[in-house]
């Protein structure tokens, strides 16, 4: 693996209006722990004003980001047997199908959730060997793994089930496999089997060609703290995760902004939350 640290490393995400404030606290995030890192921001989106997609590029720009927004009404036509199947939101799509969304000159892209804080560098999972993998992920395995087992007669898989929150996305590999008519296909296949629809379609159609990345390290599951420290005997403490995790998803609700929350991580995200209002305030 080179260490580039000037290396122009692509970052996605998929958005409305409701997760932009998250979106920037993450952007602050990778800002203040890739410093000497480049970025470009690929933002997909739908339904956000323009006075507000307006602020979310003058913060990017403070942040020396390169930020780029696709309206999905104006750059890509879903299909109407999609729009119209069972009611799913458009956005659950964006990802899946984000080969035919972004430019063509793009062929590799890391996609992020935006409730996550980057803790530490971003380059090594750029940098990562995707082995004519079309997407690099991590599962999240508990202490036994049942959930895979379970997922697995679910959906009539044999493989882990990956969490689609983090991504390393092969845009070429996308391109060539992923069908729009695939997709329809297997919704209206596995409809009453479906509890996390687009992660649900990830692992259904295309969980062979995803390469399997360590979670621990780029997508810690912020509710499983105990879990990981039992796993590994008592190694991977707040110590260990602060120095050695990249990437802190917040899944599940409540999310770290909202008062219920009673995450053990949430005062680190309220710490990034701070920053980050300090900095819009200038």
């Amino acid at each position: 693996m080179q260490n580039n640290e000037n290396e122009l490393i692509e970052i996605l995400v998929t958005i409305d209006q409701n997760y932009i404030k998250p979106l920037e606290v993450m952007l602050y995030s990778i800002k203040l722990n890739n410093m000497y890192g480049k970025f470009r921001i690929w933002v997909i989106y739908e339904n956000i004003s323009s006075e507000a997609l307006f602020r979310l590029k003058r913060f990017a720009k403070k942040l020396n980001f390169q930020l780029n927004a696709l309206a999905m009404n104006n750059d890509f036509a879903f299909p109407e047997s999609l729009l119209n199947l069972h009611d799913y939101p458009e956005e659950m799509y964006f990802r899946l199908l984000s080969g035919n969304i972004l430019p063509r000159f793009l062929h590799k892209v890391i996609y992020l959730d935006p409730d996550i804080l980057v803790i530490n560098s971003l380059l090594p999972l750029w940098q990562l060997d995707l082995q004519n993998a079309m997407f690099a992920a991590a599962a999240h395995k508990g202490l036994t793994d049942i959930v895979s087992s379970i997922n697995n007669l679910r959906l009539g898989t044999d493989t882990s089930y990956f969490n689609s929150g983090i991504m390393v996305l092969n845009l070429d590999k996308m391109r060539q496999k992923i069908k729009v008519q695939d997709i329809v296909d297997a919704i209206n296949e596995n409809h009453d089997t479906l509890i996390l629809p687009d992660q649900d379609i990830l692992n259904y159609l295309y969980s062979k060609y995803i390469l399997q990345i360590p979670e621990i390290k780029w997508n810690y599951d912020s509710r499983s703290y105990s879990v990981y420290l039992a796993k590994s005997s008592g190694k991977h403490n707040l110590e260990w995760v602060m120095k050695n995790t990249a990437i802190i998803h917040f899944c599940g609700k409540p999310k770290p902004w909202q008062t219920k929350s009673s995450n053990r991580f949430k005062v680190l995200y309220l710490n990034y939350q701070q920053l980050t209002n300090k900095l819009l305030q200038k």
